[in-house]
């Protein structure tokens, strides 16, 4: 065999395993805290069904069933999950006139906001 060969030294799976038993609340613990978190308290709510009718609203139709932008209905919806909906709504959607949200909303609120586009029969503001 030709080129360079190394010796592997054995020393076993445990210091591997004890470094990624280490690691993994690290690495999980991101999505615990935001699963962790309580929905928007009803006030706030309010807030952002006003926010998404107003602002949103500007774009999508002020009854979201469309405009400049798509309709934001439940129909319209339908195949998006509300983990794509909320990504959406944060980082808006380069190249087009969908801007990100995320200086203004909190990731539990924008799961809000998608839960409430795929879900809510509320189209009037």
């Amino acid at each position: 065999m030709n080129g360079l060969h190394f010796r592997l030294k054995k020393t076993g799976t445990r210091p591997l395993a004890a470094l990624i038993l280490a690691l993994l609340p690290a690495l999980l613990l991101p999505q615990a805290l935001v699963a962790a978190e309580h929905p928007p308290s009803l006030e706030r709510q309010t807030v952002l069904r006003a926010l998404l009718h107003q602002e949103c609203g500007s774009c999508h139709g002020l009854y979201l069933t469309g405009g400049l932008g798509p309709a934001l209905t439940p129909d319209a919806l339908k195949g998006q999950t509300k983990e794509q909906i909320a990504l959406t709504i944060m980082q808006g959607r380069p190249g087009t006139a969908m801007p990100p949200w995320n200086r203004f909303l909190q990731p539990t609120e924008s799961q809000w906001l998608a839960g409430f586009l795929l879900y809510a029969s509320d189209t009037a503001p």
